[in-house]
């Protein structure tokens, strides 16, 4: 679902919410991302709108969940957490200056802030749609997988080489520790397999690429 249907759909000015899609793109374009831009923006509303049809959400609730989907990465500085609460900050500033209702706002802020640990309720579909949508990438082809991780190290340039692989290392090693990696069995089945592939793949690279590896 696109910006100005969203808004519209929740109550909002969608003239009004046109000038914060301006300012919303100028964001996504800023030169430090390599990854978090608008073309993941929109993967992730394209992935978590599919989601939300699959699960049978209403049209309100698609449309919030469109709009955190849109802004989820709006503010980006390679700051985890800081980062999830400035964008939750920004879509309900942006929300209430166009005139949607406080619980139309809420549910979007809330499921921003849901990306910080990607938890939430089980039997939070919304949530489901937005988290599973944002893992997407992991299930790409494998082309498309290692842009997003060239991506990622671009924007963490800041680390050197060791600190970067040790740090990564130990996320993959705990995502490939889940269970699973998908909230829902839809996701599951269309990311799962080639997620794990994916991600034992870079855990490989980067183990290999260690001088302390033996």
């Amino acid at each position: 679902m696109d910006w100005p249907t969203a808004i519209t759909r929740l109550g909002g000015d969608h003239q009004v919410a046109a000038v914060a899609w301006n300012d919303l793109e100028t964001r996504y374009a800023e030169p430090h991302r390599r990854y978090h831009d608008l073309r993941h923006a929109t993967a992730v509303a394209r992935d978590s709108g599919d989601l939300a049809v699959a699960f049978g959400l209403g049209s309100r609730e698609r449309a919030v969940v469109a709009i955190a989907a849109w802004t989820h990465d709006v503010v980006y500085d390679a700051r985890p957490g800081d980062d999830e609460r400035a964008s939750a900050a920004w879509t309900r500033a942006e929300l209430a200056n166009a005139g949607v209702p406080e619980d139309g706002i809420a549910r979007a802020e809330r499921l921003g802030l849901a990306t910080i640990d990607h938890a939430a309720p089980a039997d939070d579909l919304l949530a489901t749609a937005l988290l599973d949508a944002d893992l997407a990438v992991l299930g790409a082809t494998p082309e498309v997988y290692q842009e997003y991780a060239s991506g990622v190290r671009a924007e963490y340039s800041i680390y050197s080489d060791e600190d970067w692989r040790a740090g990564r290392v130990a996320v993959l090693e705990k995502l490939l520790a889940r269970p699973r990696l998908y909230r829902s069995d839809i996701a599951r089945a269309r990311w799962e397999s080639k997620a794990r592939e994916n991600l034992a793949t870079e855990l490989t690279h980067w183990s290999d690429a260690d001088p302390h590896h033996r």
